[in-house]
């Protein structure tokens, strides 16, 4: 096993294969890992191939070290700064949805709760008589 890396560390290192789930990124002559396709990026990856090619420069951070299978998961999107959704069109959108509910009809469940029982009983009283 290779001591020159370690977990947390953020390297460079060139993508040498890949496949649907995710690509292989050699970090020097004799050490390899895998960026799993949930790692390459903020956001949902459907095909790892609009994202990365075999010969690739990327930087990537080392997320764990199995020594004992020789195993390291590597991490893309780790050295990213994550995206930035606007809290003023993340506050419009809760809105809009809450003013399209009440406008759709939906009440809350102790509003329904309370119909439901009545409808019971009302159903009740019929099937006595």
């Amino acid at each position: 096993m290779s001591e020159k890396f370690e977990t947390g560390q953020i390297i460079e290192g060139k993508v040498t294969g890949i496949q649907p789930y995710g690509a292989f990124v050699a970090l020097d002559d004799e050490v390899q890992g895998l960026v799993h396709i949930s790692e390459v990026t903020h956001g949902y990856v459907k095909d790892i191939n609009d994202h990365l090619s075999v010969g690739d420069q990327v930087k990537v951070k080392i997320l764990q070290i199995d020594e004992e299978k020789n195993k390291y998961s590597l991490s893309i999107r780790a050295t990213e700064e994550a995206p930035k959704k606007p809290e003023a069109n993340r506050q419009k959108s809760n809105t809009a949805v809450q003013q399209d509910n009440q406008q759709a009809g939906f009440n809350t469940l102790k509003d329904k709760l309370e119909e439901w029982i009545e409808q019971s009983k009302e159903r009740e009283n019929t099937y006595k008589n």
